[in-house]
């Protein structure tokens, strides 16, 4: 497409303000970012000439911000089903890494979630796993936009020997890749149970110096909290807030079981929750007051968790589950609603990351990550409200053209950029592996 374009879809729905929905307005795009959304009428006079998409009977959303996931690990999508969140891992999980994570294995992997995800919306993934530097690779090929986990764990793999190791070759990849526009990097201890004090000590000093988000499993399982409260005296939380782990930086993934003392802490410092409703469920994990955090004022935003304790890749079933899911833990009907399930699956997400002032967003100056869902399926009509339709009854199915920082990835359905070409003969590889 050239530097200087119009999209006009029927609705465009910019999560800024909230619940507006805006009809007969084109959103021009020049040099990557947002120059302007103005009424459909006055286009012509304010742009003469320029060159336009008219998407009728679609709505444009900003690009879906996917704030929890391991993406190399859909390789291992279905490997080990219907298991319980520690013998999954201990049994099949971390003996399957150690066999195959590889260079190799990390940017196939994160190429094939990078396919799927654009497939359905995402236009940004926050990622966590080994090998970043394989990730940040698929990803740059993928055209998508990533932040990029600096993995922290005690134990050695085939990455890294130890948690100095560990951060050393993360910080020196964020130093490699400083200034692309699509990149950027969380530090990302793993889990309380994985981590020392003396690692987390050592994030926290390096997450106030670089001003970056610390990523970090959080109140997972009720396995989890006995576990710290048996070694440490005290709930992982608690832990955290003495080794100086709270404040804005901190996204807290999964966060289950959190009391009421804990939530308003997590409010009180400005955290932000990666909600993962379809794995919390898949594993058994529990149901996350959401409710409860969003009044407190925590940041909600929505991940999808790896497509091996998911299955799915798909904001979209996140952002539905994610609405039932707080209607019923809270018994009210009125618990986040479309719009704010959508705002945390886009902006949320993008607030959590550092980069809200970045994507996020339809607001002129933002950069252009943007998705156009059709809204003329069968299954989606009458269409009364098209914000209400995104969260409940759209699919990744409807998503049609995706947008990254201008470029467009997804061209009615069809991934545009030739790295994909050769994805299933590489995903065949890997299965064969792996079986």
């Amino acid at each position: 497409m050239p530097d200087t374009y119009a999209i006009v879809p029927r609705w465009t729905i910019p999560v800024e303000p909230a619940n507006q929905i805006l009809e007969a307005h084109a959103v021009v795009i020049a040099n990557g970012l947002i120059d302007s959304i103005v009424p459909l009428a006055e286009l012509e006079v304010e742009h003469p000439g320029i060159d336009r998409l008219d998407l009728p009977d679609h709505a444009l959303i900003p690009g879906l911000v996917n704030a929890h996931t391991h993406a190399a690990m859909s390789l291992m999508r279905g490997l080990a089903d219907d298991l319980p969140l520690m013998p999954w891992l201990k049994e099949h999980i971390w003996p399957a890494e150690a066999r195959h994570v590889s260079p190799e294995f990390v940017h196939d992997g994160t190429l094939l979630a990078c396919a799927e995800m654009l497939r359905a919306g995402t236009t940004c993934f926050n990622d966590m796993y080994f090998f970043p530097e394989s990730a940040a690779a698929a990803a740059i090929e993928s055209g998508i936009r990533a932040a990029l986990g600096i993995i922290v764990i005690e134990f050695p793999s085939a990455y890294a020997s130890g948690p100095d190791e560990y951060l050393e070759k993360g910080l020196a990849l964020r130093d490699l890749h400083r200034d692309n526009p699509l990149l950027t990097f969380c530090l990302a201890p793993h889990a309380p149970y994985t981590v020392s004090d003396t690692t987390f000590r050592k994030v926290g000093r390096l997450a106030a110096e670089l001003d970056i988000p610390v990523h970090v499993h959080l109140h997972e399982t009720e396995e989890e909290l006995a576990r710290s409260v048996s070694e440490h005296g005290v709930r992982p939380l608690e832990r955290l807030r003495s080794l100086g782990l709270l404040g804005p930086q901190l996204i807290s993934v999964h966060s289950v079981h959190f009391n009421h003392t804990e939530i308003d802490l997590l409010g009180r410092h400005g955290c932000s929750v990666a909600h993962c409703p379809s794995s919390n469920l898949k594993l058994a994990s529990g149901f996350a007051p959401v409710a409860a955090m969003s009044a407190a004022g925590v940041n909600l935003s929505l991940g999808t968790d790896g497509a091996a304790s998911n299955n799915r890749l798909d904001m979209f079933q996140e952002m539905r589950q994610a609405a039932l899911l707080a209607k019923a833990v809270a018994r009210d009907a009125s618990v986040l609603p479309a719009a704010e399930a959508l705002r945390a699956a886009t902006l949320g997400g993008a607030q959590a990351l550092g980069i809200g002032h970045r994507t996020g967003s339809i607001v002129p100056g933002k950069e252009a990550d943007l998705v156009a869902v059709r809204m003329d399926s069968p299954e989606l009509k009458p269409v009364y409200d098209p914000l209400s339709h995104l969260v409940y009854a759209a699919s990744r199915e409807h998503v049609n053209y995706v947008w990254v920082r201008g470029e467009m990835l997804l061209n009615r359905r069809t991934l545009a950029r030739p790295v994909f070409s050769n994805l299933d003969e590489k995903v065949s590889l890997w299965q064969n592996r792996l079986q």
